[in-house]
């Protein structure tokens, strides 16, 4: 099962006593924003993180955050969603 395909199930299971951190690879601020509306609290970004890294070193690590930031930010506008609170399971639709 995909990681983002378990996420509500578990944090509905968790039921807010611990904060649910999402690693499933992030890459984008599109699944930044899926991951939180569909439950978690956080998102690990080390996937990007070490992209970065790797190409351009501190400054790339800087530049790849920046872009996350950034599609975060844009997604977050488009669904309306003022601030990261205001995310949630209403702003994605899921499979069957």
């Amino acid at each position: 099962m995909a990681t983002l395909t378990a996420l509500p199930e578990v944090a509905e299971a968790i039921a807010g006593r611990m904060p649910v951190l999402f690693d499933g690879g992030i890459r984008r601020g599109t699944e930044v924003f899926k991951a939180l509306a569909l439950g978690a609290d956080a998102v690990c970004i080390g996937r990007a993180f070490c992209y970065g890294l790797a190409a351009f070193g501190e400054e790339g690590v800087v530049k790849a955050l920046e872009i996350l930031n950034r599609e975060l930010h844009d997604v977050m506008q488009l669904a309306g969603t003022p601030n990261l609170k205001a995310i949630g399971a209403a702003n994605v639709r899921r499979r069957p």
